[in-house]
């Protein structure tokens, strides 16, 4: 470990000064004895962890909106792709929309007040003409077979009488067609065509929203990946950004697997590192992982073993800590009695 005279200070029971209490308990002013301890290798990180943000969909950069160490807002847009193309997918489904909107209303209003007066009128209108005929029919068919007048004029008569009445039959059915209420199934069918136009918008709004990055919590930009012109990727790990909630700190260290059976959640804790010299950052075990794995931390020690399996172990800062995010740090786990 790098914290090699920390250890030894341990062994020998330095004294170093008093620290902050953690929940308004005393926490460790002595180094604890060998034994009551476990040490690790740790690396600072969020309370949120570190979350690498990125498009869902290939494209080019046409800006990122933050600079690192920006304040960020839940929702607040971070960059947006190239999206002339996908905007005019969206305005066409847009308007198609529109479109079987009117149809569904118009189909549901019926006919207006003003066409069915008209087809009223217009049908009033035949069967008058329809009547006349009529009767002028069969006047002419008596008078022919009195032998007043010839049969072909009773037959122009005849002829006149059909038109008329086919006239009037056509527009009865138009009156009907405007004066009667939509059927169900036209009803149905422009429902349908309008449902359809509505589920396309929302598939294109979907795709246009995968142009743009937002971030999913407040916090800080942590790292800019990418800048407008390049080029992002489905295909590979392509971020744009990182961000991360730090109004809470902690330290996720790699216990050993000979120590795990020692460590529990509650556990008081506190870490060191090289820049900060002697000063301690005290905390508490809060969550233990279920499975051993690979270590996350390599230290300085050539001798370090590389294949020991580990148990990740998440240590939270007391409020207030400050520490740059990817920090790494010598974990110290205080054991049931240690600084008593």
């Amino acid at each position: 470990m790098t914290r090699l005279l920390a250890i030894l200070a341990c062994v020998a029971g330095t004294l170093i000064g008093p620290v902050a209490a953690w929940n308004g308990e005393s926490i460790i002013s002595r180094i604890p004895q060998e034994g009551s301890w476990v040490a690790a290798a740790g690396r600072v990180e969020p309370v949120s962890e570190e979350m690498r943000l990125g498009f869902d969909i290939p494209g080019k950069i046409l800006e990122v909106y933050v600079e690192e160490g920006d304040l960020v807002k839940k929702g607040q847009p971070m960059a947006r792709l190239v999206d002339d193309d996908i905007k005019a997918r969206l305005a066409q489904a847009k308007a198609n929309e529109a479109a079987f909107k009117a149809t569904l209303d118009k189909v549901l209003a019926g006919a207006r007040p003003m066409e069915r007066t008209e087809a009223a009128a217009a049908l009033r209108e035949a069967e008058s003409v329809l009547s006349n005929a009529r009767r002028e029919n069969e006047r002419r068919v008596k008078l022919v077979a009195s032998g007043v007048i010839s049969r072909e004029e009773a037959d122009r008569a005849e002829r006149e009488y059909l038109v008329a009445l086919q006239r009037t039959n056509q527009l009865r059915e138009r009156f009907h067609l405007v004066d009667d209420p939509a059927r169900e199934e036209d009803i149905r069918n422009a429902q349908a065509q309008y449902a359809q136009a509505q589920a396309q918008v929302a598939e294109a709004q979907a795709y246009a929203d995968k142009a743009l990055v937002r971030s999913p919590i407040d916090g800080v930009l942590l790292r800019k990946h990418r800048r407008a012109g390049e080029m992002v990727s489905t295909n590979f790990d392509t971020p744009v950004v990182t961000v991360g909630d730090v109004s809470t700190l902690r330290v996720r260290a790699d216990v050993d697997e000979k120590d795990v059976a020692r460590i529990e959640v509650g556990q008081r804790a506190y870490a060191m590192a090289d820049a900060y010299g002697d000063k301690r950052f005290n905390g508490k075990v809060i969550r233990i992982a279920r499975m051993l794995g690979r270590k996350n931390i390599r230290t300085d020690d050539p001798a370090e073993r590389l294949d020991t399996k580990v148990l990740e172990t998440l240590i939270e800062f007391e409020p207030g800590t400050s520490i740059p995010v990817g920090m790494r740090m010598d974990v110290f786990i205080l054991l049931d009695g240690a600084g008593k």
